[in-house]
């Protein structure tokens, strides 16, 4: 059994939000790893478990995506911006 929590891996989640993107990735990467350390933990919330991780590999596909979000491509879903086509 392990002293790491679920609680721990929210945190690392909640962390990643204000950092750069490699950082980030690395940060969200470490958080799946530990969470899948608890897979077999019987004291686990496994729906919970289950729930933190798909918030996970969520939150990876959407920091690595991060640059195309911030390179202009927003301009065509907002006509009010001047960039938008």
């Amino acid at each position: 059994m392990t002293d790491l929590t679920l609680e721990d891996v929210e945190r690392q989640l909640n962390r990643a939000t204000d950092l750069e993107t490699e950082e980030a990735v690395s940060v969200l990467r470490t958080a799946r790893e530990d969470l899948r350390a608890l897979d077999n933990d019987p004291d686990v919330d496994e729906q919970r478990r289950q729930a933190l991780e798909e918030r996970l590999d969520q939150r990876i596909r959407e920091v690595q995506n991060r640059d195309a979000y911030d390179s202009g491509l927003g301009a065509s879903m907002n006509p009010e911006e001047d960039d938008a086509p």
